[in-house]
């Protein structure tokens, strides 16, 4: 998985424009069963891609926490939000709470998460493969192309599946 890692943004990078114009096309056009097909192509990557051999994610990219997510965290580790806010997060550039560091102070040793349960919302979602309407989200699944190889794998095997010209 270091490997992969380690090769991943220069590949993310390779394709990047291409990534680009295949997603604004697919904005245009939206296949019927594109749905159904990102499920399949999401099962089918995380079948060889484990998230705990790299939680490159939890690594590099901290999620927006919205007041749901601190609440219920702060709750899951017996704080009052406002300690769990001054503790552990900051705001960002724009105005949303981010965690103050990366990796992700929650991050274990071993890539698993100690707020599993309570994770925030973002995490649940991420890498957003299997969201509906995934051609709606073309520039963060473009993004996350050099972060996640599942996303960048599920890209490839998607322009495969529904080429567009």
């Amino acid at each position: 998985m270091q490997d992969i890692l380690k090769d991943l943004p220069q590949r993310a990078k390779d394709k990047h424009n291409e990534n680009k114009k295949y997603f604004q096309k697919l904005r245009k056009k939206k296949p019927k069963q594109l749905d159904l097909i990102m499920q399949d192509i999401h099962d089918e990557v995380f079948e060889y891609i484990d998230c705990l051999a790299c939680a490159n994610c939890c690594k590099t990219t901290g999620p927006l926490l919205k007041d749901k997510d601190i609440e219920r965290l702060a709750k899951f580790l017996k704080m009052k939000s406002n300690s769990f806010i001054e503790q552990y997060l900051r705001i960002d550039e724009d105005n949303d709470y981010v965690f103050k560091e990366m990796p992700c102070v929650f991050l274990a040793a071993d890539n698993y998460c100690l707020v599993y349960e309570a994770r925030p919302k973002a995490c649940r979602e991420y890498p957003h493969l299997d969201r509906k309407k995934i051609f709606q989200i073309g520039n963060l699944t473009v993004r996350n192309t050099e972060i996640c190889p599942a996303v960048f794998d599920g890209v490839e095997i998607l322009k495969k599946k529904i080429p567009l010209k």
